[in-house]
């Protein structure tokens, strides 16, 4: 059974009847990584940010739509605010967050105490700054 990310891409060759190539070259990114995304089935890791904006490029897709359909693959389910200011663009936010919230969930409560120590430490380091 195929995972969110290879049905999004299935579904977009076939009803385009775009080959790897075709949306690896709109998206500027290689073909065989356009191939490892369609035909991966469990990604260990999410791709690095500017791989799924070549891929939703390429695909002529909403890159949201790519970024939780990787997140998917990748066993994290994003979850979007349940109301968003209007100000705030798509474009704005940040993949790493979604991605760090939605992995938070998936630790053990003492890793996760550990996680919130780590930020709170990086937290305190920066407001000491000048």
């Amino acid at each position: 059974m195929a995972n969110a990310l290879q049905q999004i891409i299935r579904d977009r060759l076939d009803s385009e009847r775009w080959s790897y190539g075709d949306v690896a070259r709109r998206g500027g990114i290689p073909r065989s990584t356009v191939h490892h995304l369609a035909t991966t089935d469990h990604m260990a890791r999410m791709p690095q940010p500017s791989t799924l904006e070549g891929l939703a490029q390429g695909l002529a897709l909403p890159l949201d739509t790519i970024r939780r359909a990787a997140a998917e693959a990748c066993g994290i389910h994003l979850y979007a605010p349940a109301a968003e200011p209007a100000q705030a663009s798509e474009a704005s936010r940040d993949p790493e967050v979604d991605v760090l919230i939605a992995s938070v969930q998936r630790l053990s409560a003492e890793d996760r105490r550990h996680v919130a120590a780590l930020v709170e430490s990086l937290l305190g380091r920066s407001s000491d700054a000048p």
